[in-house]
């Protein structure tokens, strides 16, 4: 947008009616995630253990399920309100 004449650009217009159609803008969302079943059941297990694991805990677990930390710090957290929501 060009600020000093109060008028966007053609581009700028284009991407916000890209955006109000259903596109994202900037940066694209991640694919959600689809665990396994023998993923899910780990996952589980070790929130039984602990809501809440540490940053090596993390890693570790990462490692062995083949998934990244941000994918098990997510789903942890996820995790913790769909038991709050129970409760």
């Amino acid at each position: 947008a060009d600020e000093s004449s109060g008028y966007e650009s053609e581009s700028a217009g284009r991407d916000r009616s890209a955006a109000a159609a259903g596109g994202t803008r900037g940066r694209q969302r991640r694919a959600r995630t689809a665990f396994t079943s023998e993923q899910v059941c780990r996952l589980e297990k070790t929130f039984q253990r602990q809501k809440y694991l540490g940053g090596s805990e993390r890693r570790k677990l990462a490692a062995a399920l083949h998934l990244s930390e941000v994918q098990i710090k997510t789903w942890f957290q996820n995790r913790r309100m769909k038991l709050k929501r129970q409760i």
